[in-house]
């Protein structure tokens, strides 16, 4: 099984590129934790999607040491190109979002899950992907995370709060200022309306798990996205739930999976203090040796 982690973003919001920004003790960085929990759930190979004017860092920083240690290892690049009749802004300079970077990778023909570079996931998830896309049903699935799990104490998140239908994904619906103010957990959408949120909701945290037929019709879909928003390619970007979200309109089954496990990051820059007591604490424990690799 292969596990494909998506770092070929630039963190406008941290304020650098935070995949490369050691972050713990022992100067390790977020897609360390990420391998090691998924080769010890049971998947043999990673591909990082990275930009192709960052392969020299990732390599030296993070792809050769995970590689010495015996991790089938690869990159594919995210590129500033567009398929053929249309042209990328000169004037952007973020990739043209997650869907895309699926899209740069080339089809992979065994079961995949999909995470993000710069979340900290722990093991659960991927213990239950793994145990899910070994089973050969042929379905899909998405880790869900408990909302009160998924926050930052030093600004708002985006998420994509979850609607489900028994136990299957129905809708993803994209909550981009969630926040934590005054013991009120809430949203506040474009319009500056506000909508309370429930700490137990289920969201996502990209962390799904994929068969090969996941690619059927996903060029297609990326051409009616480039097709619809031709006018404004400078800002417009083609998300991976929003894909996920059309085929479960059109009849594709995604199993909802749940895992009570906390999510970590650093979406701002002073979350990288939190995040390194959290590692520490885990160390501690014994979740974690000193040195992963």
């Amino acid at each position: 099984m292969t596990l494909v982690i998506m770092a070929a973003g630039l963190g406008s919001r941290f304020g650098g590129l935070k995949q490369l920004t050691p972050l713990t003790d022992d100067n390790e960085y977020m897609i360390d934790f990420t391998v090691f929990d998924a080769i010890r759930a049971g998947f043999d190979k990673v591909v990082i999607v990275i930009k192709p004017e960052h392969e020299a860092d990732f390599e030296e920083k993070i792809g050769a040491r995970i590689r010495k240690a015996g991790v089938n290892i690869r990159y594919a690049y995210q590129k500033n190109e567009l398929p053929a009749g249309f042209k990328f802004p000169e004037e952007r300079k973020k990739p043209m979002g997650t869907g895309h970077a699926i899209l740069s990778i080339g089809k992979i023909t065994e079961p995949f899950a999909v995470v993000n570079a710069d979340d900290f996931y722990g093991y659960d998830p991927f213990e239950k992907l793994a145990s899910f896309l070994r089973s050969g049903n042929g379905e899909w699935c998405m880790v869900g995370y408990k909302l009160k799990n998924t926050l930052s104490h030093n600004g708002s998140v985006s998420r994509g709060v979850c609607v489900t239908d028994g136990d299957y994904l129905k809708t993803i619906t994209e909550n981009k200022k969630i926040e934590l103010k005054n013991g009120r957990l809430f949203n506040t959408w474009d319009d500056g309306t506000t909508s309370d949120l429930d700490p137990e909701q289920l969201v996502s945290m990209t962390c799904f798990g994929f068969t090969p037929d996941f690619y059927d019709g996903l060029h297609d879909m990326f051409i009616d996205f480039l097709t619809e928003h031709g006018s404004n390619l400078t800002k417009c970007e083609f998300f991976l739930p929003a894909a996920v979200q059309n085929m479960i309109s059109n009849g594709k089954k995604m199993k909802m999976l749940d895992t009570d496990a906390e999510w970590n990051g650093v979406t701002y820059k002073e979350d990288g203090g939190q995040f390194r007591e959290f590692i520490r604490a885990h160390k501690a424990a014994g979740h974690y040796p000193k040195n992963l690799w």
